[in-house]
């Protein structure tokens, strides 16, 4: 498309006026400027609009087909820039979560910040740390929310939060206080390869345990949660991700001496990322609501 924004303003402009010299003035531009656009305008479309009728442009057939046509379509790109230029809560934002945070954290959060900013898109990805983080890199996304370890010098991380992983089962023979090497040869289901819940839990026991019989990967934490209900095995999980069935007695807590596992939860965005007031009004509050949660989480834990 060659037609420019500035030709169809300077064209309307003249339409209004009629005179090249008043439409210069008034856009602080030489008459000659103006002169040459609308015959480039002319050029681009293969015929005159104006008729050239006493030292004063009129609109001739074809100008009158073009100004009905480009009329609206300007004044709708003026109302959209004056919009945005006025409006710091409106616009779209791209937001990935891991599958602990997407399920048990963010939909609570993307909720409450839509019924607070209402002209604000929020679409959400979901993967695991390593997918997540590889997102923030390629600019697919603006925002991340993950657990584990995040490795990138292009990576800004903050911390919002403290996780407590816990081993968990359905088999009440499997609850008795024991040390966690003393369950390596039982058949455990972990997260795959990538997901921040394995990776920190296999380096907290790295040096406790020396092989872990891993018998079935999966990508989520609600399939993990139906295998332990169907099976004799065991897992390290989120304790967010299982209050439920603790409380219901479907799982069960395994009483592991000396075993604190826990991991950071991080907003992380690229070190490059356009810092616009919508973008940080939306790390303010998705920080401030995911840090409540967890606290409130803490509490609730403490008491029971």
């Amino acid at each position: 498309m060659k037609l420019t924004l500035r030709q169809m303003q300077i064209f309307l402009n003249v339409v209004a006026s009629g005179h090249l010299t008043n439409v210069a003035k008034e856009m602080k531009l030489s008459q000659s400027a103006i002169s040459m656009s609308i015959k480039e305008l002319e050029n681009i479309l293969g015929r005159p609009v104006f008729d050239r009728i006493n030292k004063k442009l009129v609109l001739n057939e074809v100008g009158r087909a073009f100004h009905k046509e480009i009329d609206p379509i300007f004044k709708k790109l003026t109302d959209i820039e004056y919009e945005f230029k006025n409006s710091e809560n409106k616009g779209m934002i791209r937001v990935g979560a891991s599958t602990t945070i997407v399920d048990y954290l963010m939909p609570s959060i993307i909720c409450s910040y839509m019924s607070a900013y209402p002209d604000v898109k929020i679409t959400l990805k979901e993967g695991n740390t390593q997918e997540i983080t590889q997102m923030i890199q390629e600019g697919s996304i603006d925002v991340g929310f993950v657990e584990g370890f995040v490795s990138g010098s292009d990576i800004i991380k903050e911390k919002i939060g403290i996780d407590e992983l816990v081993v968990v089962t359905s088999d009440k023979n499997l609850c008795d206080t024991c040390y966690i090497d003393e369950l390596a040869d039982k058949r455990w289901v972990l997260r795959e390869e990538g997901s921040g819940t394995r990776e920190v839990f296999l380096d907290y026991i790295k040096e406790k345990v020396d092989n872990l019989n891993i018998f079935f990967e999966l990508g989520h934490t609600e399939s993990i949660k139906s295998i332990l209900m169907n099976r004799e095995c065991l897992t390290c999980i989120s304790k967010i991700s299982v209050e439920n069935e603790l409380r219901e007695g479907k799982l069960h807590q395994v009483d592991v001496k000396n075993f604190e596992c826990k991991r950071d939860f991080l907003m992380i965005y690229h070190k490059d990322k356009y810092h616009s007031t919508l973008f940080e009004k939306f790390l303010f509050f998705s920080k401030k609501l995911m840090m409540q949660m967890l606290d409130n989480e803490s509490k609730i834990n403490f008491k029971a």
